[in-house]
């Protein structure tokens, strides 16, 4: 389980640069062998860990890394305000 929350903040990673929001989704095709329940438990087990964040449009939740994306620096800003 390790290594595979491994290879989820190792794509985050890879990816931080061009896009800092994922679908649960592309988490998917990470792990075809897997169920989307196992999957969708490793994401829940990185945000409690406080590695991974959700992020909601409201009608989509998106999955990034903590401390990454544009969206955190405009709540850093609220918090200032």
């Amino acid at each position: 389980m390790a290594e595979d929350k491994e290879v989820i903040v190792e794509y985050l990673k890879a990816k931080s640069k061009v896009k800092s929001k994922h679908y649960f989704k592309d988490f998917l095709e990470l792990f075809p062998d897997k169920k989307s329940r196992e999957v969708k438990k490793l994401l829940s087990d990185l945000v409690k860990e406080g590695v991974v964040e959700y992020w909601s449009s409201g009608s989509t939740t998106m999955y990034g890394l903590k401390g990454y994306g544009k969206q955190e620096a405009a709540e850093e800003g609220d918090a200032e305000a």
